[in-house]
């Protein structure tokens, strides 16, 4: 019996796990047997001071993360980041943290991809661009190796390129990892020029959008063109766009459109 495509999942800034599965229950169950995708918390908690001008509900939902409580002792309602920036985002504080962390968890399994949101898929793609090149960071070494081989594939959705030196020395002027880059049309959290800036390092790219704004797009053609993708990201999956118009389903993660002004991701 073949073994499942195993998907290492990374959540966006304030959100965790947890919320994140939950906001992609439709997308879950939608995998089958196939493709088990493994969900995992960032290392960094996130206090309100950190969340600055987003802990309004609003700006909370905006982000995917409605459900966080900074005062609860529900690790589910616990708010998580890879890294903190400075408001210039010229600084990526605890992402080398961040990527120890990773490491010790690539140690121990193997995944075949990696997908992830907002801050997530920046994430996604800097440790997608780390296993082309673990030696660019030596502290990612174990034993001087690398603790897991390059990924087969990487699903970037409202992905950017992190700030800081580190992110810039690890992707240097380019990455070859198979990526899937979604976008949203009405994304103003994670807009489209900013993630254009990760789309041009990306050697071996697919770019979809959709008509939405700052969410993981689960209508059954997403779904679909998700579950193929992982299954077999060099093959020829249809787009979204090409597919019939299907109505949007419980597990979109519709979001509302604030000011992302004081948003550090």
């Amino acid at each position: 019996m073949t073994a499942p495509r195993k998907v290492l999942m990374l959540h966006g800034y304030s959100q965790n796990a947890s919320i994140f599965s939950k906001r992609l229950g439709a997308l879950r169950k939608s995998m089958g047997k196939g493709i088990e995708l493994v969900f995992i918390d960032g290392p960094i908690v996130l206090h309100p001071v950190d969340l600055d001008g987003s802990s309004a509900p609003t700006s909370l939902a905006a982000l995917g993360a409605s459900e966080v409580d900074t005062a609860s002792s529900d690790p589910s309602a616990t708010p998580r980041a890879w890294w903190k920036s400075n408001p210039e985002r010229t600084v990526a504080h605890g992402m080398e943290d961040s990527l120890l962390y990773l490491r010790d968890i690539l140690r121990r399994d193997r995944y075949d991809g990696v997908f992830g949101f907002s801050q997530g898929a920046a994430m996604a793609a800097l440790l997608s661009a780390l296993l082309e090149r673990p030696h660019t960071y030596p502290p990612f070494l174990i034993d001087g190796e690398a603790p897991h081989p390059p990924f087969k594939f990487c699903v970037s959705v409202s992905g950017f390129k992190p700030g800081g030196s580190l992110s810039a020395e690890i992707f240097g002027s380019s990455y070859s990892t198979p990526t899937m880059h979604v976008i949203g049309r009405t994304d103003v959290i994670v807009v489209e020029e900013r993630s254009k800036v990760l789309l041009d390092l990306s050697q071996n790219k697919r770019v979809e959008d959709h008509e939405g704004g700052h969410f993981v797009p689960s209508k059954a053609k997403w779904r679909e063109t998700f579950r193929n993708y992982l299954l077999n990201p060099l093959g020829v999956t249809p787009s979204p766009a090409s597919m019939v118009t299907s109505q949007p389903v419980s597990g979109d993660c519709y979001a509302s459109q604030p000011d992302n002004h004081g948003t550090r991701l």
